[in-house]
């Protein structure tokens, strides 16, 4: 409140008295756990920020029954409801397929950018397992989406992108300079695509699409529609090719192991004397958690994730190896399940002598990139259901012991480190939002299982991810999987808090809790306008901002005078001001003790008032030095709670 004059908090303080509901809201203010300054201001002319009475109308209201006479745009459309497609994320554009899409009942989620709304499409399937439409319109919108879209397919995501075209008559004619062959574009980032040019198969190739995004190893599918397509009559289903529903023209059956190969497997196992799974998004996707879980504890396997999602393997379990980096290199055999986008050797930190058995449902890419002892063509979840039936009762007591060891000590290194960034007082250290989000999550009055994470950020990333757990399928979306795209975060957390409101999948029993997004100053910036979205579709997100006033390349330019701008921003931007005038609520931390006490305001007021909230932490570019500021910036291992880009 300081710099205030009394009158002005005054009006703050009722005006969340006015906002936040409830009599327990009302005396959490009074004790002072909701903070005043975190109120948007009123605008000059009086009138607050307010929602649209529309987006009300909308929650309400029941989609329409999709039956003759449809538009093509229909038709797509009652495929999509018919195959349950869990949300809808776009921009203005592509009208006619959007508005049927809406219609149809699927929720929809309409935000400021189509790369972002691209990028909560794919955060949304990551963290739910359910699919999603990002949709875009022709030219510069499809363009916006290129990065997401290629996010999504090295993420391996079921992402179904859908943009609209220019009519085909206006073919050469350069109408509008917008109407483009946009299959080439996604080349190589995509499982299948195709441009749709005969009305009469619209419903044909929504079986194309479905089959190819609910089979095998998953990528994105890329539809787009010229207006004859999407705005064509259909009186009745004798007018449309292939008009059959999903069991004629998909299968649910699934690739199941060979009898030989999980004798070989449980062979290798049993030679073994310190084997270890590393569990990857196919077994998220195939919700094998609970076969996974049955293997593990029969044969004392320990575990570690690697994926675009973590949670499958709960970090409450003594097997749990997320935690216990130093442990990784003594494992003799390990099981790769799922691992979808394979590393090359050296980037797991396994030892060079271990052995691999690789599960995978693509048979040609088994043996690429690392060298495998055992290969298993199989769907993982029949895979850990034979390898759980299957395999004897076993016990590894050291090595276990030594996972645990090397869990301790890796806490023991976190607890150092944040007792160091205690000392640093002018700012706060990345390692003290790492420890006391760590403490607030897991260790303080919520439930562990309770929050899910949007984690994103780069230097934030090395510190807090080392802090992050995961005690059920997922708990965390890992937003820089394999690809590394620079500031989709915010985009990435309406795509979480989207799955987490509606319950989708996995998220059900959390629905309703709010959501915690982590970026830095750096990828805040392209896609902090989506706050207006959270807060238009209220969706409550904490949004910690790490703001040390620089891209993290500073350090390669720190002694040249004429480069060091270019890494460089102004110092001491307010976020947390462009929060509140997003219709969100802000908090701005500039010492190491006010971090905890502004994460519980934040996460209290995004509960009650269903929005978003950005703390913005004002740290500086010098704790990256690891010789003024140890220990400054830190490395990364994969896979596990560290792992970045796996």
């Amino acid at each position: 409140m300081k710099g205030r004059d009394s009158r002005r908090s005054v009006t703050r303080r009722h005006f969340l008295k006015e906002t936040v509901t409830g009599a327990a809201a009302t005396a959490a203010i009074t004790a002072g756990t909701v903070s005043a300054q975190t109120a948007p201001e009123p605008s000059p002319s009086g009138a607050g920020i307010k929602i649209p009475p529309e987006f009300g109308a909308a929650a309400t209201a029941e989609g329409r029954d999709q039956v003759f006479p449809m538009s093509g745009a229909e038709v797509f459309a009652k495929a999509c409801k018919d195959e349950g497609v869990a949300a809808l994320f776009c921009c203005p554009g592509n009208y006619t397929v959007t508005h049927a899409l809406a219609n149809a009942g699927i929720p929809t989620y309409g935000g400021r950018h189509e790369g972002s709304m691209a990028h909560a499409a794919d955060a949304f399937i990551r963290s739910t397992g359910e699919l999603a439409i990002a949709s875009g319109t022709e030219g510069p919108g499809f363009t916006d989406m290129i990065c997401a879209i290629a996010a999504a397919n090295a993420a391996r995501t079921p992402l179904l992108v859908v943009a609209s075209n220019m009519a085909i008559a206006q073919e050469d004619t350069e109408a509008g300079i917008q109407l483009g062959y946009q299959q080439p574009t996604t080349e190589g980032l995509r499982k299948y695509g195709k441009r749709l040019i005969t009305p009469r198969r619209v419903h044909e190739y929504a079986g194309y699409a479905f089959r190819q995004l609910k089979s095998g190893v998953p990528k994105p599918v890329h539809l787009d529609f010229p207006s004859e397509v999407a705005s064509a009559k259909f009186k009745d289903s004798s007018e449309l090719e292939y008009f059959h529903n999903k069991s004629h023209y998909r299968t649910e059956s699934r690739p199941a192991p060979s009898s030989k190969d999980i004798t070989r497997a449980i062979d290798l196992i049993k030679a073994s004397q310190r084997p270890m799974i590393v569990s990857s998004n196919g077994v998220f996707y195939r919700k094998a958690w609970d076969a996974l879980k049955r293997f593990a504890e029969k044969a004392q396997i320990p575990v570690v994730e690697s994926g675009a999602m973590k949670g499958q393997f709960s970090d409450a379990s003594p097997l749990s190896a997320n935690a216990a980096p130093s442990a990784l290199a003594s494992a003799d055999l390990v099981l790769l399940v799922g691992q979808h986008c394979m590393p090359a050797v050296g980037e797991f930190a396994f030892g060079p002598d271990a052995k691999f058995i690789r599960i995978d449902q693509q048979h040609e890419d088994i043996g690429r990139n690392m060298p495998i002892d055992l290969g298993i063509v199989s769907c993982e979840l029949a895979a850990l259901e034979a390898l759980a039936e299957l395999t004897p009762k076993m016990t590894h007591v050291a090595w276990v012991a030594e996972i645990a060891s090397a869990r301790k000590k890796f806490e023991d290194q976190n607890l150092e480190y944040y007792k160091t960034a205690l000392t640093y007082t002018d700012a706060v250290h990345p390692a003290v939002i790492a420890k006391e989000l760590g403490d607030f999550l897991y260790r303080g009055k919520l439930p562990k299982e309770q929050t899910t994470i949007a984690s994103g950020g780069y230097g934030i990333a090395r510190y807090v991810r080392r802090e992050l757990r995961g005690f059920r399928p997922g708990q965390i979306m890992n937003g820089a999987y394999q690809y590394g795209a620079i500031g989709p975060d915010v985009g990435y957390a309406v795509g979480v808090a989207a799955g987490v409101q509606l319950g989708a999948g996995p998220q059900a029993p959390y629905r309703g809790h709010p959501i915690v997004c982590i970026t830095g100053d750096a990828g805040f910036g392209y896609t902090a306008m989506e706050i207006d979205t959270m807060a238009k579709h209220r969706l409550p997100v904490v949004v910690i901002v790490y703001n040390n006033n620089a891209w993290g390349t500073w350090v390669q330019a720190a002694d040249q005078p004429l480069a060091l701008p270019i890494h460089l921003f102004q110092e001491n931007l307010r976020y947390d001001k462009l929060a509140e005038a997003l219709g969100g609520f802000g908090e701005y931390v500039t010492t190491p003790t006010a971090f905890r006490p502004a994460l519980e305001r934040a996460y209290d007021l995004a509960a009650k008032e269903r929005k978003p909230v950005v703390i913005n932490c004002q740290g500086k570019k010098e704790f990256w030095d690891r010789q003024r500021y140890p220990p400054g910036s830190l490395g990364k291992i994969e896979p596990g709670c560290m792992s970045y880009y796996h």
